[in-house]
């Protein structure tokens, strides 16, 4: 895949402060929950860099291979906690909301598990995740991880 441009070196000053408030939002919930919601989103959103991105992060982080092969079919898999359920739920509510608005039941769920703030925190990390993946699906972006130390 060529990229057709570097947003980075085309509007740095917006994309500085862009990468900022990314990493600021995704710091504010668990990183293994916050793994789980890029990956999921950027797997609905067909973002190739994005899935080798996070899935990359999320095993650094100690994630599983079980877990990170799941994440497709999460509602089938007894592997997720009802927290992350629940985070799952809500993003691809959100990530899907164009397909209508049905997210009520998800947004349940959310309420259940996570407390207003970190309701908000999560919906900022999903609007996040979502615009890394058109960036990266719009301008055929690709960053290849480094390989695993042997």
């Amino acid at each position: 895949m060529t990229a057709k441009l570097d947003p980075f070196a085309a509007a740095p000053s917006v994309m500085k402060s862009w990468f900022t408030a990314s990493t600021v939002i995704a710091a504010s919930l668990e990183p293994s929950l916050i793994e789980l919601v890029k990956i999921r989103a950027s797997q609905i959103n067909a973002c190739a860099n994005c899935i080798n991105m996070h899935t990359h992060e999320a095993r650094a982080q100690g994630e599983t291979e079980q877990r990170i092969y799941l994440l497709s079919a999460w509602r089938e898999a007894p592997c997720y906690t009802p927290r992350e359920r629940a985070a799952l739920a809500w993003t691809e509510a959100l990530t899907r909301l164009s397909e209508g608005h049905t997210h009520e039941a998800a947004h349940a769920d959310l309420a259940a598990q996570f407390s207003e703030e970190e309701q908000v925190k999560l919906t900022l990390m999903i609007n996040v995740i979502n615009g890394w993946n058109r960036l990266a699906v719009g301008f055929g972006l690709w960053i290849e991880q480094p390989a695993k130390a042997a």
